[in-house]
């Protein structure tokens, strides 16, 4: 890891000036860190995309994250869903980072940086990532892919440089919550938002709310489902998922996994 590490600093100091693209989460904020460390402060900047995909809180960290790493931090807001992915079809993430990423790009090089890059890592050539041919057309760059750099080995120098993210859940955007073709718009993110924050503030640590139409299906990792063995919590649970706006609220009996909602896709077992 520390000879992989070498090599990302080196290639990151052959781009000069860099921008990143930047959500907040774990592989991001280590790429932030990295940028810094090869380019120096001046010469980088965190860039994010603030949309209705983007919850509150992932904002918030967002922001104290690149304060922590020292790196100057842009906001773009978004606050229309664009047509091609409020109709959430297979290949949404495509049309989102093709219209996210570019607006990254864009602002990057009114700053004078020419050089995007993301956090994708070596573990996201396994997995449905419509997304990465978006990239690919943008030149946005993957360097942690090029070095080779798994999540694991990501967390574990995230550790050792003393990154809050190194513990961070996995996260992914709002709309991964849907089924595909199942339109999407604020209303429905929003509620989906308030069901997790609420899910949060009462200590699960990995799970999400997958929303299908008025139905919220929760999934939990299978270590935190126990606490579902009790009466009054269900109940409990059921009425402040209601409350957001939902008429039925479910329980994923096998607990939380990794884009569950790709399984009609083939993707999940």
């Amino acid at each position: 890891m520390n000879q992989k590490y070498k090599d990302l600093l080196e290639l990151l100091a052959a781009y000069k000036k860099i921008a990143v693209a930047f959500s907040g989460g774990v592989d991001s904020s280590f790429l932030c860190y990295a940028a810094r460390e090869a380019v120096g402060a001046e010469n980088c900047a965190a860039i994010t995309v603030v949309s209705p995909m983007l919850p509150e809180s992932e904002l918030n960290s967002a922001k104290k994250l690149a304060d922590f790493c020292g790196i100057r931090h842009i906001l773009l807001k978004e606050s229309k869903i664009d047509d091609e992915v409020a109709a959430n079809p297979k290949d949404r993430c495509y049309f989102c980072k093709k219209i996210e990423f570019g607006a990254i790009r864009e602002a990057a090089v009114k700053i004078g940086i020419e050089t995007v890059i993301d956090g994708s890592n070596k573990d996201d050539e396994s997995d449905y990532r419509p997304g990465l041919r978006a990239l690919n057309e943008l030149k946005i760059l993957s360097p942690l892919r090029r070095t080779g750099f798994t999540k694991a080995e990501i967390r574990e120098l995230s550790r050792d440089f003393n990154l809050p993210t190194w513990n961070k859940p996995a996260y992914a955007c709002l709309a991964s919550r849907f089924p595909y073709g199942e339109f999407l718009d604020a209303e429905k993110l929003k509620r989906v938002e308030n069901a997790e924050d609420y899910l949060r503030s009462i200590g699960f640590v990995q799970f999400r709310v997958r929303s299908h139409a008025n139905i919220a299906r929760i999934e939990v990792a299978p270590g935190e489902r126990q606490r579902f063995f009790d009466e009054v919590f269900l109940d409990e649970v059921s009425r402040r998922l209601k409350s957001f706006g939902f008429l039925f609220v479910a329980l994923e009996l096998e607990g939380y996994k990794t884009g569950s909602l790709n399984v009609e896709l083939g993707t999940v077992k």
